[in-house]
């Protein structure tokens, strides 16, 4: 089965059994606030790990996606949600850290306004470029770039997320201007890769891999920190003699004022969800690494994302308007 019907029916089978959790189980109703669309490999995340909280927790757990705002219609739901285990946000980690970086007027302090549960999955990003360009491997890409520096136009699946501040990071070591090119998705910028019509892309490795594998496109590098479980004859950017580690994540927060103990029953039942072998299996289908963390683990990788990325933004100068 490929990927996308993967998640449709992922998504499919855990609407029809959480519909009837609600119906069937005892305890409170609590929702997990998904603040992007359905069908992404995020919304799939929520919805599997939704399957095996529930009895957990004693309780009907279902999924609901709120979306707008880059995340924020979401994330402020749930800022503004009742402090009784009856709302969950989960989300990526980078939301919760660029964000605040990036808004004129930040519109919620991480560290204030939530509570933090768990890290429950890791992404990785690819530097991918068309075949147009003749590079096979990350040093002969870094020698078109300053062989053709009119031409350094990359693509990214939106402004203001981490691919497109690898780009920024990237210009900055390789001493190469580059344009960049803000897209809606990731699919846009494999059909204009494939067609030849942009030199390069970063973006999700989740995304390319099928068309890397077919020949169309070329991933020749992965910014992860080890080669990933996908690609492992791809080497990272640190093996390509750039010093530039990103991944991002998927993280599970309440809201300000949750019990402590609540939070650390409701880690503890995500850490055993992740580490079945069938939700393993699951989310590894989809380009996902399931981790699973304490709560402090969730707080430490935080913290570490915000002190990288930090200068780096800044630097660039990027800022949303409210």
């Amino acid at each position: 089965m490929d990927r996308r019907n993967f998640i449709a029916g992922c998504a499919a089978l855990s609407l029809t059994a959480t519909a009837g959790d609600v119906l069937s189980q005892a305890g409170p109703l609590t929702r997990i606030i998904f603040p992007f669309a359905a069908g992404g490999g995020g919304d799939a995340l929520c919805r599997v790990v939704a399957q095996y909280l529930g009895p957990s927790l004693d309780r009907s757990v279902i999924v609901e996606n709120r979306t707008g705002g880059d995340g924020l219609i979401g994330i402020k739901s749930v800022k503004g949600a009742a402090p009784d285990g009856s709302t969950i946000l989960v989300t990526t980690g980078p939301t919760m850290y660029l964000l605040p970086m990036t808004e004129v007027t930040p519109s919620f302090d991480t560290a204030r306004d939530f509570v933090p549960v768990s890290l429950l999955a890791r992404f990785e990003f690819a530097v991918v470029a068309s075949p147009a360009i003749g590079a096979v491997d990350f040093k002969q890409f870094v020698a078109w770039l300053k062989a053709n520096p009119d031409k350094a136009t990359f693509g990214v699946p939106s402004s203001g997320t981490i691919p497109h501040f690898i780009g920024s990071k990237l210009e900055q070591v390789l001493g190469t201007p580059m344009t960049r090119v803000a897209y809606r998705g990731s699919a846009p910028i494999v059909n204009d890769l494939l067609g030849g019509h942009l030199p390069f892309g970063i973006t999700t490795v989740a995304d390319v891999t099928a068309q890397h594998r077919a020949g169309g496109v070329r991933i020749l590098a992965v910014t992860s920190a080890v080669r990933s479980p996908f690609l492992p004859d791809v080497p990272t950017l640190k093996d390509s003699g750039v010093d530039l580690v990103a991944d991002a994540w998927y993280g599970m927060w309440l809201p300000a004022g949750s019990s402590p103990e609540f939070a650390r029953q409701l880690s503890a039942a995500a850490v055993a969800a992740l580490a079945k072998p069938e939700v393993k299996e699951k989310l590894l289908a989809i380009g996902l690494i399931p981790v699973g963390t304490t709560p402090e683990g969730l707080t430490a990788e935080l913290a570490a994302n915000t002190a990288f990325w930090q200068p780096i933004v800044k630097a660039t100068g990027y800022k949303i308007t409210n």
